[in-house]
């Protein structure tokens, strides 16, 4: 069942019991201690959190965290926060920066909206990921879905001017309203004509590569806010629907 979070908004998530494995378990509780950040109303310093200044790039439910892991491996001059609610996935993706050495990789295991509206300051991230979010594929249900308008304002108050954001989905009514969410929001600019190619940085999982045998379709966004926007937004103002 849904439930309304203390600013009203809609959740996009069930927190499903899943099965944790004894490994997910035992990288929780060592790695989560260094690298995991409780959730606070307050913002969070993050050249204190990571240590360095950086470019910031938050990824919003990372599942079990290859892709995380992998682009973060792959960009040690960039600093990641991932933000996901399911243990085993939170689990794995510890697992994942312990076996490769990750530094550049931080974890807050709460609801991403949340995060966002009360942890982050304006203009204070280079990107955004959001890959694969639950497409919530019934109509009745599409209320559900992460990108919202009123969601969407809010990650774009919070890029800093020339940051992007990059969605990707394989549901194509998802995708459509994706694009039509995004390209009606006012700070931000399609860096592509409709569909975006699949930026190199973004591997494909395996779940992806089979559903492309498959004849499958798999949608890229990639957005970003634009140079000439204004960074004096009141932050008092966020409101989520």
């Amino acid at each position: 069942m849904y439930t309304a979070g203390r600013a009203g908004h809609i959740r996009s998530f069930v927190r499903r019991q899943g099965r944790v494995s004894n490994a997910q378990q035992r990288y929780h509780e060592e790695m989560m201690v260094s690298i995991g950040i409780p959730y606070s109303a307050t913002r969070v310093d993050l050249d204190a959190l990571f240590g360095r200044a950086a470019p910031r790039i938050v990824e919003i439910g990372f599942g079990m965290g290859e892709t995380s892991a992998a682009i973060a491996a792959a960009h040690p001059e960039n600093d990641y926060l991932g933000i996901e609610v399911h243990t085993p996935g939170v689990g794995s993706l510890c697992k994942l920066v312990a076996e490769l050495g990750l530094q550049n990789l931080r974890i807050i295991q709460h609801d991403a909206v949340e995060v966002l509206r009360d942890m982050l300051g304006p203009a204070s991230l280079a990107g955004v990921h959001l890959f694969f979010p639950d497409p919530w594929p019934k109509k009745r249900h599409h209320k559900r879905r992460l990108l919202q308008p009123a969601f969407l304002a809010l990650l774009a108050r919070r890029l800093r001017p020339g940051g992007y954001i990059h969605c990707a989905t394989d549901w194509e009514d998802y995708a459509q309203q994706m694009l039509a969410v995004l390209t009606a929001e006012s700070l931000l600019e399609n860096t592509a004509i409709g569909y975006a190619p699949r930026p190199d940085y973004r591997p494909l999982t395996k779940f992806e590569q089979r559903g492309l045998r498959l004849g499958h379709g798999v949608w890229d966004l990639v957005f970003r806010r634009r140079p000439e926007s204004l960074q004096t937004e009141d932050d008092r103002q966020d409101q989520l629907a």
